[in-house]
């Protein structure tokens, strides 16, 4: 859809990470495997009431769905509409490439393997509306979404059939709470809001830093806190917090007040469709610190929105290198640009799209029956996946990678993609 390379580093270390949940892998990139032998090509709220649990978290109680008919039916949920579009587009442009190797090499026992869409429409209640629309459709289970809002609805409505959820890109901390059937391929918020802490603090050589969060957005307000907490943690301030809703397109009222607070730097929590127009309005009010964020920054749209003014002193945390000569990485992209034209992704979700879904037919082949259960129980006993953005162990996590990640400096399009490696981080890092 959008046409871009991108320089992400993602290495995957399988480290043990306690408390991580988030976008937002572990393991080295070379000598895992797969449990089974098989070969890989706002605030969440309570957990729902249910039977058993898993780690502590609950576990839907609801018989098995079995795939029935002459497919077994896979729901993708992405947002396909909206102001999130880029995300859905690549989101389901890379599982298709994940189902097609699957249908390719035989599908499970000659039995093919088909996507049921929905579209999220880049909302939390037209996310849950998709997820009951592909869920009547006989799924057996869904991957998506990228937003955490749109996620955790997904999760809810998901919980009581008893139908596993492989989440792409969200990286709300809390989201895996929703239930034992919810899991993701991307970190978490815990990790990058610190991350992006330690880079500001220790790289840039920043002391007093502004805040801006997205109040309408729980992926935004998750990352915000993370990245205060271990902000001041490592001695920095945080002299002002503004807050904003998705949607905005005017923030002088905001940026008066950071330039008041005369911050050394700004961190925009938020998405690509809001972080652009504010460093425009930014850099036009006198504003001309450092500006950082995380993973929802990751479009090629903000160079449309944000122009020079992201291009300049603008970093944000991200997933994976497809510059990377991991064979995962080489043959994602040859097959990507085969089908899809020549071009690579436009944004880090169409490789976390493919991930999801493949680890989702990995763990099918493993499974003990072609229902929803059994699907869900193989997820979980995930080992070592190797997917195009690292290892991926999902057994024992909570349905929580530990992941790799790095930070990119926002440039202008260029033979080797928009962003430009600045610094990579393992969880074992921000303990340093």
């Amino acid at each position: 859809m959008m046409q871009m390379r991108k320089l992400w580093i993602l290495s995957s270390l399988v480290v043990t990470v306690g408390a991580l949940a988030g976008c937002n892998g572990g393991g080295s990139d070379t000598g895992a495997t797969t449990t089974g032998g098989a070969k890989p090509s706002g605030t969440g709220g309570p957990a729902p009431e249910g039977g058993g649990s898993a780690g502590g978290r609950k576990m839907p109680s609801a018989a098995p769905v079995e795939a029935s008919g002459d497919k077994i039916k896979i729901g993708v949920v992405a947002s396909l509409t909206g102001d999130q579009k880029p995300w859905g587009d690549d989101q389901l442009a890379g599982a298709q490439i994940a189902v097609d190797e699957f249908n390719a090499a035989g599908g499970l026992n000659g039995k093919m393997v088909e996507i049921v869409k929905g579209d999220s429409a880049s909302k939390p209640e037209s996310a849950r509306s998709a997820a009951e629309k592909v869920m009547s459709e006989g799924v057996i289970g869904i991957v998506g979404e990228v937003s955490s809002g749109n996620t955790i609805q997904i999760a809810k409505a998901a919980f009581d059939k008893g139908i596993p959820v492989v989440a792409v890109g969200a990286t709300r901390t809390d989201l895996t709470d929703v239930g034992g059937h919810v899991f993701r391929v991307c970190y978490t918020d815990d990790f990058q809001g610190p991350l992006m802490a330690k880079f500001a603090y220790d790289k840039l050589g920043l002391r007093n830093v502004a805040v801006m969060t997205d109040n309408k957005l729980p992926y935004s307000q998750g990352l915000s806190e993370s990245f205060k907490a271990q902000f001041e943690k490592l001695g920095g301030k945080i002299v002002k917090e503004s807050f904003y809703e998705s949607g905005t397109t005017q923030f002088s009222a905001q940026l008066t007040e950071l330039k008041s607070a005369n911050p050394e730097g700004v961190f925009l929590s938020g998405y690509f469709t809001e972080v652009g127009p504010i460093a425009q309005q930014a850099r036009a009010a006198g504003i001309n610190v450092p500006m950082f964020g995380g993973d929802g920054w990751d479009s090629e749209q903000i160079l449309t929105s944000g122009g020079e003014a992201i291009t300049n002193n603008g970093y944000f945390c991200n997933h994976y290198n497809n510059q990377d000569n991991r064979p995962q990485v080489i043959d994602f992209l040859k097959k990507w640009r085969a089908k899809y034209g020549g071009k690579d992704p436009g944004t880090t979700m169409g490789a976390l799209g493919y991930d999801a879904m493949a680890l989702t037919l990995d763990a099918l082949k493993r499974a003990k029956g072609a229902n929803s259960t059994a699907l869900l129980n193989a997820i979980e006993d995930t080992v070592g996946f190797k997917g195009v953005s690292g290892d991926i162990t999902l057994k024992g996590m909570n349905g929580n990678p530990p992941k790799r990640a790095i930070v990119v400096q926002v440039t202008k399009l260029g033979p080797t993609g928009w962003q430009k490696f600045a610094k990579d981080y393992t969880p074992e890092d921000l303990k340093k």
